[in-house]
């Protein structure tokens, strides 16, 4: 199954990713980074398996990224 992997340290808090994919983004309150929601955190870098079905919208939110922080690993 394929894994989303986020450098969420890097992140600006443009917020494209949730407004593509809110079931797998969110906006953090605390400090106004997106958070990769079901994700688990491994030095440094946050990852979440995800479904076949969700593969094209997370990669949606990883082309629009400003930063590049969104990696998909198949």
């Amino acid at each position: 199954m394929p894994k989303i992997l986020q450098h969420r340290n890097r992140c600006i808090g443009c917020n494209l990713c949730y407004e593509i994919w809110p079931v797998r983004w969110r906006l953090s309150r605390t400090d106004g980074k997106c958070t990769l929601v079901g994700g688990i955190e491994k030095t440094g870098v946050w990852q979440a398996t995800v479904s076949a079905d969700e593969l094209p919208m997370n990669e949606q939110a990883a082309a629009a990224c400003p930063v590049k922080i969104i990696r998909i690993v198949r």
